[in-house]
């Protein structure tokens, strides 16, 4: 059913089945239980079906009405009129006055509601007063005080019920500002969240930024000076005196490996990458490391890579290129090796390197481990990486290191 007066739905038996069934009753009793002569009779059926009729074609059957209060009001004056002529004929139709009772409270709007309530009220106490007599003055005074106490208790019920409908609108309104007021305080807490997450970053960007400018000044004021004045010492050796030819390969090869130490230096402290890879991938990278390590050391590295080739993440393979060449440093000071691999693995989730060499080996349970493996460790799991160590004394090494796959330009 269409909304009423007060913006709530309305009730629909109350609305329909309740005053037709009060007017068939009514009418039933026209019929069967009082006598009247036949005109008389006619008229007050005739009554009752312009009742009928009334409410059927300007209500039940026009839902699309119920929401126009001008003829809404039409149609409750209309029927309070018929139910006024009906109990001046028929006091016993005060009966059917609940019905423009319930019109009046479900589709009248304030104040009009009132009046409608009280004209209602005026009717019904016309038919609760036509058992008194009126002629006399105590019957009149009578008479009028049921009118008044009709209209004074059902306007008074209709003055509370809209004091309550005025009160649950005002709690409907508190509510719809708390959650507005919740929802914006919620994206304020969610905007504040983020306004410190991103403070957050930022802190910890400057303080990585500190960090790194802290160490680049430091290998600048150490290991870059060094290199520079071990690279002065050798070009100054070789100046004064001419190399003996068994110091010739040993020799040079300090000196490369000076120059290289020095170029990596510099190169971390203008955070480039690792020289190998400038202008190549991992895999190219890793053989040209294996090759100028087995040319420095006399000893072989083969270098395998499996899978398809795809681009990494800058910080994934300068990751696993600094574990290669710490592998091959520690094959050789420690191993004593004939053999040495290197195998580059491109798998579905994750790109694996692994090291092995056949050399002494050593226990792995042994507490210490190094430095150097400790600095491979860390690169490799803070980029959520694994680092598996397998060694035993006399039976070689193997360092595998396994990183998370990421397209490149992105964090592994």
């Amino acid at each position: 059913m269409s909304a009423t007066g007060s913006g709530e739905p309305l009730p629909f038996l109350l609305v329909t089945a309740v005053p037709y069934t009060l007017l068939a009753g009514l009418a039933g009793y026209l019929v069967f239980g009082r006598s009247a002569p036949g005109a008389v009779l006619l008229v007050d059926l005739g009554l009752c079906a312009l009742a009928a009729a009334w409410m059927l074609l300007m209500f039940t059957l026009r839902p699309a009405w119920h929401d126009r209060p001008l003829i809404m009001g039409v149609f409750f004056a209309g029927l309070l009129a018929v139910t006024a002529v009906l109990v001046v004929r028929e006091p016993a139709f005060g009966l059917f006055t609940p019905a423009p009772y319930i019109y009046a409270f479900t589709l009248l709007r304030w104040p009009w509601q009132l009046a409608g309530v009280g004209a209602v009220a005026v009717v019904a106490g016309t038919a609760q007063a036509s058992g008194v007599g009126v002629t006399t003055a105590s019957g009149l005074v009578i008479a009028a005080v049921i009118v008044a106490v009709n209209v004074v208790m059902l306007g008074a019920t209709a003055w509370f019920l809209h004091l309550a409908e005025q009160e649950k609108e005002r709690r409907l309104r508190a509510l719809s500002e708390l959650s507005s007021a919740n929802a914006l305080l919620e994206a304020t807490l969610a905007e504040n969240a983020g306004l410190h997450a991103q403070l957050l970053a930022q802190a910890r960007e400057a303080g990585v930024l500190d960090e790194r400018q802290r160490m680049a000044r430091e290998i600048h004021d150490t290991l870059a000076q060094g290199f520079t004045g071990i690279i002065a010492q050798l070009q100054a050796a070789e100046q004064m005196h001419e190399v003996p030819g068994p110091w010739r390969r040993p020799f040079d090869a300090v000196t490369r490996l000076a120059r290289e130490s020095l170029s990596e230096a510099r190169r971390s402290v203008d955070a480039l990458r690792p020289e190998p890879l400038e202008g190549a991938g991992l895999s190219q990278a890793l053989a040209g490391v294996a090759e100028r390590w087995a040319k420095l050391h006399g000893l072989a590295v083969q270098v395998t890579t499996t899978g398809t080739v795809r681009p990494m993440a800058p910080e994934a393979e300068v990751a696993l290129l600094r574990t290669a060449q710490e592998a091959l440093a520690n094959v050789a000071r420690h191993a004593d090796a004939s053999r040495a691999g290197v195998t580059l693995s491109y798998l579905e989730r994750e790109v694996a390197l692994d090291v092995r060499d056949d050399g002494a080996g050593f226990d792995v349970a042994a507490p210490g481990g190094g430095f150097g493996l400790a600095i491979m460790r860390q690169r490799v799991e803070g980029l959520s990486g694994t680092l598996r160590i397998e060694s035993e004394p006399g039976a070689g090494t193997g360092i595998s290191a396994c990183i998370p796959a990421a397209p490149a330009g992105g964090r592994a």
